[in-house]
């Protein structure tokens, strides 16, 4: 058994109001879950177990969950079981206040104040003001993500040994989440030992999530500073640079996908090209022109049946109103940052929720 921590913020991390607030947050409207309801039974004694783990080195992360969605993309999601989840949040809530000052504003995913919408209106604005976009996305991301250049990433911010150890536990943990869906890719230098590198961060994770953005920190540092690109913004593994010069852009690209190499990450090639403004690209589920947002057809379809679904549901009894009227109500809300409404309205047209036309919705 390794000795007890000492350093100041890993005693933070593992505090018993540090434990408590982590489990609030990743409680915070799951609370009907079977695994947070079973862990909420004797709270206090396992958040003690929890953090006596943490302190005298015994704590291992558990086993994950998988499961695949199709959001349209299909996507391999790994659930940490809920004590992992409290590290996670525990973790993220002493680390990353010391990177957030360093991100660029411009970086948009999993950030307070940041998200989907921000970085849609971001990029509308930017094509009012360029004549030129070149947008791309990164080929297997998290399933890519290498364990050794994250780690000396993290390192730069984070002296503490205990908090490094903590989160090389929890990189260990997850190693294996994305392995079947990671294609390798070899790189200049690279032997066949290279195959062996671990790799891959869970999707679904909050740690994931945020490391995601600590290990392309660098990348967007290049993108601004070295190459001057002044409108520069990502979204998870999204980014869109834009200018006024083809020929600009074209040697930008050839550029980052060189930067990109080092940390062991490419782009897909093929669907990375240089377009005007005026014509709309693709970005984060929209069409994005100088004046318009048009919702992405494979995004209109899959909410189709998605809601169908969970229309039928309703009506045969097996989502209460108040569900299906929350599914309802966020993807309204989402779909209302595009031109859509005649969408919106084509798509509403077939629901009739009056109260007391189905079995045992009177009332609700």
């Amino acid at each position: 058994m390794k000795p007890p921590a000492t350093s100041p913020a890993f005693l933070s991390v593992s505090s018993w109001p540090s434990l408590f607030k982590a489990y609030r947050r990743a409680a915070a409207g799951k609370r009907r879950k079977p695994g947070v309801a079973a862990f909420e039974h004797q709270l206090a004694d396992k958040l003690l177990a929890l953090q006596a783990d943490l302190l005298d080195g015994s704590y291992r992360p558990g086993p994950y969950t998988h499961f695949t969605i199709h959001e349209p993309k299909r996507r391999t999601i790994s659930a940490a079981v809920f004590r992992d989840r409290i590290v996670h949040h525990a973790l993220c809530a002493v680390i990353e206040p010391r990177f957030e000052r360093a991100f660029i504003g411009d970086s948009y995913a999993n950030r307070v104040g940041k998200g989907t919408h921000r970085a849609i209106q971001r990029f509308q604005a930017l094509s009012r003001h360029y004549a030129y976009v070149l947008r791309a996305d990164i080929r297997q991301h998290f399933a890519s993500i290498d364990h050794a250049i994250l780690i000396d990433g993290l390192a730069s911010k984070i002296e503490e040994q205990d908090v490094m150890e903590l989160i090389r536990k929890i990189l260990a943990g997850g190693e294996s989440a994305l392995r079947d869906e990671y294609r390798m890719v070899w790189f200049p230098g690279d032997d066949l030992l290279a195959q062996c590198r671990p790799r891959g961060l869970p999707i679904g994770n909050l740690t994931s999530q945020f490391w995601s953005n600590c290990y392309l920190h660098p990348f967007d540092c290049f993108v601004k500073r070295e190459l001057g690109c002044r409108a520069y913004l990502r979204y998870v593994d999204d980014f869109a640079l834009f200018s006024n010069s083809k020929a600009e852009l074209w040697a930008w690209k050839r550029a980052l996908c060189e930067r990109l190499a080092a940390l062991r990450l490419c782009i897909h090639e093929e669907s990375a090209q240089v377009m005007p403004t005026y014509v709309g690209s693709p970005w984060l589920g929209f069409v994005i022109d100088r004046e318009r947002r048009l919702l992405k057809g494979r995004k209109a379809r899959f909410a189709t049946r998605h809601l169908g679904a969970s229309y039928e549901a309703y009506c045969q009894g097996r989502l209460s109103f108040a569900e299906f009227d929350a599914r309802v109500r966020g993807w309204l809300a989402h779909a209302a940052h595009g031109d859509t409404w005649g969408l919106r309205e084509h798509l509403l047209d077939v629901f009739v929720l009056r109260p007391g036309d189905f079995p045992g919705k009177s009332g609700r």
